[in-house]
């Protein structure tokens, strides 16, 4: 099945879930260490970035500067829609919400400060019906 691609579309069936925990982004050398289950991992020159529950960073000693809330988007979206990250982006920024973008293959994913969380979603949930 293939991703929807009309902004419209994708606005008004967002469908904006609230995953349960606290989340951290750490960076690592090498591989993930034993114990860890990362929801995301990012390779980069400098190191892997996992993105993972608050208690197991704290468990496994890894150093972390930012805790936030997940949000799913439910809509599936296309991997080259156009528009859904900027007017989400746009949306929280309007309110002072920092917001990290994960697109995974059948739902984009943010990552925003965890206190914030609720309103996050509120301004979501706004956007789609605006939409």
């Amino acid at each position: 099945m293939t991703g929807e691609r009309d902004l419209r579309a994708l606005l008004s069936g967002m469908r904006p879930e609230r995953n349960e925990g606290r989340f951290v982004f750490a960076s690592v050398p090498g591989a993930v260490p034993g114990g860890l289950t990362p929801v995301v991992t990012v390779t980069e020159p400098e190191g892997r970035t996992l993105v993972v529950h608050q208690d197991e960073a704290d468990r496994a000693g890894l150093a972390y500067d930012y805790v936030a809330g997940w949000i799913t988007l439910r809509v599936h979206s296309a991997l080259d829609a156009v528009g859904l990250t900027a007017a989400v982006a746009t949306a929280l920024a309007q309110a002072g919400l920092s917001c990290n973008v994960v697109a995974g293959f059948h739902h984009d994913h943010l990552f925003v400060p965890y206190a914030a969380t609720d309103e996050a979603l509120r301004r979501l949930r706004a956007l789609a019906d605006q939409a």
